[in-house]
């Protein structure tokens, strides 16, 4: 488990990602078009993940 870490790199990537995905969850939750669960729900769950990656693996400078 010692191996499991982020690089500064990939935890930039990571970051962006829930960026974007956070900002096209907000997006589509305000417009509430028709479909907006499914879409919520796909850019939700990445988000999420990328967050829960990013608390909880630590971090090899």
């Amino acid at each position: 488990m010692s191996q499991l870490y982020l690089t500064p790199p990939v935890a930039a990537l990571i970051f962006l990602g829930v960026v974007i995905c956070g900002h096209n969850f907000r997006r589509v939750w305000k417009q509430q078009a028709p479909g907006w669960r499914k879409r919520a729900w796909i850019f939700g769950v990445p988000a999420a993940i990328g967050l829960i990656v990013l608390g909880f693996l630590p971090m090899k400078l």
